[in-house]
């Protein structure tokens, strides 16, 4: 399992797809606000290096245990929501509306997915307050798998989707 601050310097891709400007504390408090949440200390480290973007290649996927509908043996995370408004990229503050338009349990924090499946912080447990999960959630089958039980082991498990493909269909130790 990687460490997380060897993740955190090396998490995000190349590109400016989904970025957001540089965050500041004014923002989190803000967003906070409107999400009614208290974002983890982890996940805001990840935004401040950079707000948002595609996420490495070396990082791309969350190994599970159980087959999904993306692969056998893990989930996508190409990309990752930051915190802003800026010329219509994405954004955790999107959050409300996208939850209530998909039909998605309450409260969450999307952080990444297209709409048919989401990778989420999952405070039904927690508590606005607390500390939350993270949950896999795909619409089209209305199934939900649980993936770490906080922000930063989400990190620390994340892996590049191509050590995990496996051509002759079993799955990677991981």
């Amino acid at each position: 399992m990687a460490r997380f601050d060897e993740v955190k310097a090396t998490f995000w891709g190349e590109g400016l797809y989904g970025v957001q400007p540089p965050l500041t504390d004014a923002v989190v408090q803000d967003a906070e606000l409107q999400l009614g949440v208290r974002l983890p200390a982890s996940l805001l480290e990840i935004l401040r290096v950079q707000n948002g973007g595609l996420v490495a290649e070396v990082w791309n996927a969350f190994p599970t245990d159980v087959p999904t509908s993306w692969s056998e043996n893990h989930v996508p995370l190409d990309d990752m929501m930051g915190i802003g408004r800026h010329d219509g990229q994405p954004s955790l503050l999107d959050s409300g509306y996208l939850v209530e338009e998909w039909g998605l349990p309450s409260p969450l924090v999307l952080l990444s997915g297209d709409g048919h499946c989401w990778i989420a912080l999952d405070y039904r447990t927690c508590g606005e307050r607390g500390e939350p999960s993270v949950t896999w959630f795909d619409v089209d089958t209305d199934t939900e798998l649980p993936l770490a039980t906080d922000f930063q082991t989400f990190v620390e498990r994340l892996a590049a989707a191509a050590s995990l493909d496996d051509s002759d269909g079993s799955q990677s130790a991981s």
